[in-house]
């Protein structure tokens, strides 16, 4: 299931038909970026079965917010398809920010639901990376949570990352979707925007964190850690 959703969020384009009219290079520029078709992909648990957390805000979440990402996304690749060489910088920088933004929000909206629907906890390799990097489990969760409640009330992601500069797991800030580790690979992920709580617990982001933990799938987080790893050794060779 988690290597399904990856690839439906990290394939960036599959197919599309050039929207610029003309010849020669005018006609390959126009399919260099073809439109992605990217889809919405279900929820991977029964959103009625999580602890502390309602069926009404995991479906609005979902349904809306993250939904709402993926269908953006088209609409401005379909935009970025039209871009030509007398286009202007501003349009072409406002898609391109857009772009991102809605692009790093659906894969982090689709790890989020990913790392929920579990009551497991952390075994094997990444417990001990976990233990090894951060002096033990408690510690780990303490600086999550810090993080987490660093962003109450505003906007942005407490994001756990393989880094592939430094070969550790490290705890990182995340604001608007674009404020990340350009090394990193998601580990675990929690949204700290208000849509992700406010109907539940209001201002209270305390009880959502609590709720979260109560959650998490570690065995996805362990079969995320353990393609990080294999990857890592790729990129050592």
């Amino acid at each position: 299931m988690e290597a399904t959703r990856r690839e439906a969020l990290l394939a960036l384009a599959v197919g599309g038909a050039a929207l610029i009219s003309g010849k020669g290079k005018a006609a390959e520029a126009a399919k260099a970026e073809p439109v992605g078709k990217h889809a919405v992909v279900p929820l991977p648990f029964d959103p009625k079965k999580l602890k502390g957390l309602s069926e009404r805000l995991i479906v609005s979440h979902h349904d809306n917010n993250y939904a709402g990402a993926v269908k953006n996304l088209i609409k401005v690749e379909e935009e970025l398809a039209r871009v030509n060489k007398d286009t202007p910088g501003f349009i072409v920088g406002g898609l391109r920010e857009r772009e991102l933004t809605f692009t790093n929000s659906a894969i982090l909206h689709e790890l989020y639901f990913g790392n929920l629907g579990g009551t497991d906890k952390p075994a094997g390799a990444l417990q001990r990376a976990i233990s090894d990097g951060f002096g033990g489990f408690g510690r780990r969760e303490e600086l999550f949570r810090a993080t987490a409640m660093s962003l109450a009330g505003g906007s942005g992601w407490a994001i756990l990352d393989y880094n592939f500069h430094s070969g550790d797991l490290r705890t990182y800030w995340a604001g608007n979707h674009t404020q990340m580790l350009a090394t990193g690979y998601p580990l675990l992920v929690m949204d700290m925007y208000e849509h992700a709580y406010q109907m539940d617990f209001g201002a209270a982001a305390a009880k959502y964190v609590d709720a979260f933990f109560d959650n998490i799938h570690w065995e996805q987080v362990s079969q995320r850690f353990d393609r990080a790893q294999r990857a890592a050794a790729i990129l050592r060779r």
